[in-house]
C-alpha cells in the first residue's frame, strides 16, 4: 500500500493533519521493515489518538451545552435589564415629556397590548385643551453605525408597527412616538428627529 492509498484510507476516519501524519509513520515503518512488537505498539498509538480524538469530542459537546445554557441566562438578563429601563421611564418620562416638549402626562405611564401588539410605553397626556397618546419603545442601546444597520431598521419597523396599531385602536387621536434608551448616539438621535420621533436617555432622568 502506498502512502496516498492510506492518507486517505486514514483521513476517513481522523482529521487531515492527523492522517497525514499517521500515513507518515505507518509508511516509513513499513518500509523499514518494523518487528512485529514495533508494529503492535504502533496500532497501540493509533488506538490510543482515536480515544483522545473521541474524548475530545465528547468535551466539544459539553462545552456547546455550557455555551448554549449561557446564552439563555444572558437573554434572560437582557430582558431584565430592559425590563427595569422601562420601569425607570415610567416614573422619568413625565418631567421630561413636560420640559421637552409641553406634554402633561394624565394618569401613569404604562405596559399595554395593543391589537395584539406589546407597547412598552403607552399613556395619554394634555397639550393644551387636547390629549395626545404617548407610544414609545424601550431598547437598551441605539446606534447609527453601519454594522448595526440591520438591528436599527428592525427597531424602527417594530415601532412603526406598533404606533400603526395604537392609530388602528385610537382613530382620529395624535400620537406622540418616543424611544427611551439608556445610550443613543447624536448622529442616531438626529436620524430619528427628523423621522418625528423624540429621543430620552436614561441618564436624563
Amino acid at each position: 500500500m502506498n502512502k496516498q492509498t492510506m492518507r486517505q484510507r486514514l483521513a476517513q476516519v481522523f482529521p487531515a493533519e492527523q492522517a497525514e501524519v499517521l500515513a507518515g509513520v505507518i509508511y516509513d515503518a513499513y518500509n523499514a521493515l518494523v518487528k512485529a512488537d514495533d508494529f503492535n505498539e504502533l496500532k497501540e498509538i493509533v488506538r490510543r489518538l482515536a480515544e483522545a480524538q473521541q474524548q475530545t469530542e465528547q468535551r466539544l459537546a459539553k462545552l456547546t451545552m455550557v455555551v448554549q445554557g449561557l446564552a439563555v441566562e444572558l437573554g434572560g438578563l437582557s430582558r431584565a435589564v430592559s425590563y427595569a429601563l422601562e420601569n425607570e421611564a415610567y416614573r422619568g418620562l413625565p418631567r421630561l415629556l413636560k420640559e421637552r416638549l409641553g406634554l402633561e402626562v394624565v394618569g401613569r405611564l404604562m405596559r399595554r397590548e395593543v391589537e395584539g401588539e406589546e407597547i412598552n410605553i403607552f399613556g395619554e397626556a394634555r397639550r393644551g385643551d387636547e390629549v395626545v397618546l404617548v407610544v414609545g419603545e424601550a431598547k437598551l442601546q441605539l446606534d447609527c453605525g453601519r454594522s448595526r444597520a440591520s438591528e436599527r431598521a428592525r427597531v424602527f419597523a417594530q415601532l412603526r408597527r406598533k404606533v400603526e396599531a395604537v392609530r388602528r385602536a385610537y382613530p382620529g387621536r395624535e400620537v406622540v412616538v418616543i424611544l427611551v434608551t439608556h445610550y443613543a448616539r447624536p448622529v442616531f438621535i438626529e436620524e430619528v428627529k427628523a423621522q418625528g420621533v423624540e429621543v430620552f436617555q436614561s441618564y436624563e432622568w
